[in-house]
């Protein structure tokens, strides 16, 4: 029973309504080979317009480290980082994001987790040009490289199949980091902001709304927050959207201070330990460190 229960707390995170709800912050990472970049968009007279986005939220350097729990047992880690890299895809300027992390402790022994997750990131239009998942949950594998073609409104997959979708479509990582270059400063209780991604070879849209402010305190310090939910379809893996909350700080940056998660048998809770290349001071109230 209790190998079960876990077993259902780890596959929540290969779940798309709680890896997106701001992507990563739900997400486990983990792998040990970089991706292969095999081809590049090609531009042509037909490309389409490319989306630019004006922020200050994130840079090379960031580093956002997270301890994972299940209940009451510190579950894992996870750890994404926008790494130092400079490379060009289709002559624009990216960002390499990278995602790791594990299961630790005794709950390798219930439900090992070894997963990776990185994108090839726009550092003007903030979309992906390269998506990288290889996951490894207990007896369940999945490798899959996605190459998006934004001048074309293309996705193409390691399978050989192609998609239509719109430009700058998001994919599970690059959808945390665009979602942190919306200004909330104005939201209002219960506004919703919308974003399309592209996951499972399935187009479909991303929704979170905006609650409220709070003061939330963690081990790693007290922090002014805004507070944000997924808009879900009931009875899929929340019961309702309250059953999952994401705390972001109330600054520039807009970094995830904590999760949490109501499952079918438990919770999950993703708590910030620890952080460094922030492009702007953090709201933090009271360091503990």
């Amino acid at each position: 029973m209790m190998a079960h229960a876990l077993s259902y707390g780890v596959k929540l995170n290969s779940m798309r309504n709680l890896i997106i709800t701001f992507a990563f912050i739900a997400s486990w990472a983990s792998g040990y080979c970089q991706p292969k970049v095999t081809e590049t968009p090609v531009v042509s007279k037909k490309s389409a317009a490319l989306p630019s986005v004006e922020h200050h939220a994130f840079q090379r350097g960031e580093k956002l480290e997270y301890q994972v729990s299940y209940g009451w047992i510190d579950a894992g880690e996870a750890i994404i980082e926008v790494t130092q890299e400079s490379k060009t895809i289709a002559g624009r300027d990216v960002m390499h994001v990278v995602g790791k992390g594990n299961s630790m402790g005794t709950f390798n022994w219930f439900f090992k987790v070894r997963d990776r997750y990185e994108t090839y990131l726009d550092a003007e239009g903030v979309f992906p040009w390269i998506f990288v998942r290889d996951i490894e949950e207990g007896d369940f594998k999945m490798k899959q490289y996605y190459t998006f073609n934004q001048f074309k409104e293309k996705v193409k997959t390691d399978k050989g199949k192609e998609f239509d979708v719109p430009v700058g479509v998001q994919d599970m990582i690059s959808a945390f980091y665009y979602a942190r270059t919306f200004d909330y400063s104005d939201a209002e209780p219960n506004e919703v902001y919308e974003m399309h991604i592209f996951i499972d070879n399935e187009l479909w849209p991303l929704r979170i709304r905006y609650l409220k402010k709070e003061q939330i305190t963690i081990d790693r310090g007290t922090f002014d927050c805004m507070v944000f939910v997924p808009v879900v379809q009931e009875g899929r893996i929340f019961k309702k959207e309250e059953d999952m909350m994401v705390w972001v700080t109330d600054d520039e940056n807009k970094i995830p201070v904590q999760a949490k998660a109501k499952i079918l048998v438990g919770s999950v809770t993703m708590e910030l330990r620890d952080y460094s290349g922030l492009a702007n001071p953090v709201s933090i109230v009271k360091s503990k460190k």
